[in-house]
């Protein structure tokens, strides 16, 4: 921090010094000029070097002047950037106009003012530019990867490299180098198009932006106005339009600045589904909450009810309540119960009863359009398990086409929830009748047998096998996946702390934040930051989840993961012939229950190749014991991998749990144990 701070004082003294000794040169050189006095030969040299000390130290001051971006507080960079920046133009607006009265009105020609007004207007451009060049920089890498970081630092190389035109005084505009300065152009317009951070702007905060980059734009605009007019001036013994590297550097500044504003006026439409999304988020929170905070099941058909309103949009909507098999109304908006009589009439005449239903033109249906009702779509959704029907969800629109299909998800997603919910609910009031450890051993295991998927996709790139077997008759370990397209699938697994009733219901939890937040297709690390966030305010303070997340991506053939506290991956590298851990860094979700946590969790990026093996597996494997206490480890892991690899994924599941029922010996099981194995194939062609 202290070389930082000193880096900075010197930077900063140098720039004043440059610029103090630029304006001396000028001013002599205008004063020779006036008076016809031979200029010092070396005045252009001279000069062009001044520039390019000027401009360099203002540009690394602002590099370590710029604050890294914390969290996602996007307006207050635009914010820093205008009233430390952009806010220049507008000081050199009116000391312009201020020159332009004072010489007009008193009808003189003063050379030397003239150069003092164009100076200081040259300071506040390179001071602009570099404050907007090193904000948007922040911006630009706002989740990175590896490409666009090489790509940026190659950019400023390729910026830095400009200034030897500048020094020996070559004309950019020549045609050696007017192909070069096109393609650098064509490169900025590439660093232009990454504008990640402007999608996790609210509507408000999108509306406050676009002020911001007009405003930024317009100083940009000021700034290029008053240095082209200025160069067609015959009394300027300097013209700064020729310093190629500052044209590069207000090319990208503009457009970037152009970009983002355009992004955001034309996104703006869009941004409460972004909105949307989070609360649907919230209301998976709320309803997978609502059994450990006591509530009823009318409380949680209160939630229903209200969630999927907000979430369809629905401009009327009932809830019948199935009591001895008759339905019972007992939540209603903006609709009569004759309305609702004969819609239901009309149902059971089509003979659609108690089933899932969409109608997105009901206008088109004779019997419908006799109704004359004031809406045009309807879907109908059972609220039911297997055996049993708890009630039935009506949800209306005024317009045709209501109901999408992604909405549809959304809705049936909240309603599968809230059955869950309340089975849960129900089991609990049971137990607490009955014998009730007995009976809430029993309810985690169905709430944890109905988290665990049976079948994983199938596909020509990869296989996959899986083993997961409780130490008691509920355990704490789960593993889950989400396709995210055809090409992409998210695979997590996790260790509940603490066993029973209460890591069941954490595991509810996780399973709602993972198909939540996933729906948003965000990176590893940007989920596990999300799910402590929400995990923090819903588990006890004694509680945590280790867990790893894995994005796997055929066509890219590679896969990029972060972990939670869990334990390190096991993985096969087929062309290297080698077996390895990764070893990267991750805390569990819970333990620290602040922004800090951010700092904690660490994602990689990484290449498979045909033949690759990796091994995913909880605590209960490597901390397996003997009779003679001794565990089963990560280095005999590692070296069954190594002896299995070249078999199929099934069998190399079931070499290792056949050796660790060797080491163990049988029904030696201490704790939850969960594994599995994927194995990367080469992508069979269609057929």
């Amino acid at each position: 921090m202290l070389y930082k701070t000193n880096a900075k004082s010197l930077l900063a003294t140098v720039a004043v010094i440059s610029w103090s000794l630029l304006l001396a040169n000028v001013l002599l050189a205008a004063e020779s000029l006036r008076q016809q006095k031979a200029i010092i030969g070396a005045f252009p040299f001279i000069t062009n070097l001044l520039v390019i000390v000027f401009v360099v130290s203002v540009f690394l001051f602002q590099r370590l002047n710029t604050e890294t971006l914390k969290g996602m507080d996007f307006m207050g960079y635009l914010m820093n950037l205008f009233s430390r920046g952009a806010v220049a133009a507008y000081v050199a607006l009116p000391l312009h106009l201020g020159y332009k009265m004072v010489t007009e009105y008193n009808q003189l020609q003063s050379p030397l003012l003239l150069h003092l007004v164009y100076q200081i207007n040259f300071g506040l451009l390179v001071i602009f530019l570099a404050r907007a060049f090193y904000t948007w920089r922040q911006l630009l890498l706002y989740h990175k990867n590896k490409f666009l970081q090489i790509a940026w630092d190659w950019f400023e190389l390729l910026l830095a490299a400009t200034f030897l035109l500048t020094l020996f005084n070559f004309d950019y505009t020549n045609y050696i180098f007017l192909p070069l300065l096109a393609l650098m152009c064509f490169y900025t317009l590439f660093l232009c198009t990454n504008l990640k951070w402007v999608a996790y702007l609210t509507f408000n905060n999108k509306s406050r932006s676009l002020l911001l980059l007009g405003a930024i734009l317009v100083s940009c605009y000021v700034f290029l106005r008053y240095f082209y007019n200025s160069a067609n001036s015959p009394e300027l013994v300097v013209d700064y339009t020729d310093v190629g590297t500052l044209l590069l550097a207000m090319l990208f500044v503009g457009l970037y600045s152009l970009s983002a504003f355009l992004v955001s006026l034309f996104s703006l439409p869009t941004s409460s589904v972004f909105e949307q999304k989070s609360a649907d988020l919230l209301n998976f929170q709320r309803l997978s909450q609502s059994i450990q905070q006591g509530q009823s099941e009318a409380q949680v058909y209160d939630m229903l009810f209200d969630s999927t309103i907000k979430a369809s949009d629905a401009s009327a909507a009932w809830y019948e309540h199935i009591r001895n098999s008759e339905p019972v109304v007992s939540h209603l908006l903006n609709v009569n119960e004759d309305q609702i009589k004969r819609i239901r009439h009309l149902l059971l005449a089509y003979n659609i009863h108690n089933i899932d239903y969409i109608n997105n033109n009901l206008d088109r249906n004779p019997g419908f359009r006799d109704l004359m009702l004031p809406w045009k779509s309807l879907i109908i959704l059972p609220i039911k398990t297997k055996k049993h029907l708890s009630g039935v969800l009506y949800l209306l629109k005024d317009i045709e086409q209501g109901f999408d299909r992604e909405t549809v998800n959304v809705l049936r997603t909240f309603t599968s929830q809230t059955m869950l919910t309340i089975e849960n609910l129900r089991l609990i009031n049971e137990s607490l009748q009955n014998e009730r450890y007995k009976e809430e051993l029993k309810i985690a295991s169905q709430v944890q047998e109905s988290l665990i998927p049976k079948n994983f996709p199938t596909d020509s790139w990869f296989e996959i096998s899986t083993h997961a077997v409780a130490a008691k008759e509920v355990g704490g370990d789960f593993y889950d996946f989400l396709q995210l397209s055809e090409s992409r699938i998210a695979i997590i697994i996790g260790d509940v702390s603490g066993k029973g009733i209460s890591a069941a219901f954490h595991m509810a939890q996780m399973k709602g934040i993972f198909h939540g937040l996933m729906q948003q297709d965000m990176p590893p690390s940007e989920f596990m930051k999300q799910a402590n966030s929400a995990l923090s305010r819903c588990l006890e303070k004694t509680s945590f989840i280790t867990s790893a997340l894995y994005i796997i991506d055929y066509r890219m053939k590679g896969f990029m993961f972060a972990r939670a506290g869990h334990c390190h991956t096991l993985y096969y590298n087929a062309m290297m012939d080698d077996v390895f851990y990764f070893q990267t860094e991750g805390l569990g979700l819970g333990i620290i229950r602040d922004k800090s946590y951010s700092n904690h969790v660490r994602e990689m990026y990484y290449d498979y190749n045909p033949g690759d093996v990796m091994v995913i597996y909880t605590d209960g494997i490597v901390e397996a014991r003997n009779e003679a206490n001794e565990e089963y480890g990560e280095n005999r892991l590692l070296y069954m991998l190594q002896q299995t690899y070249h078999l199929e994924a099934e069998d190399i599941k079931w070499a290792i749990i056949n050796d660790l029922v060797d080491f163990t010996g049988p029904n030696n099981l201490y704790d939850d144990q969960t594994l599995l194995v994927i194995k990367f194939k080469p992508t069979q062609p269609k057929v």
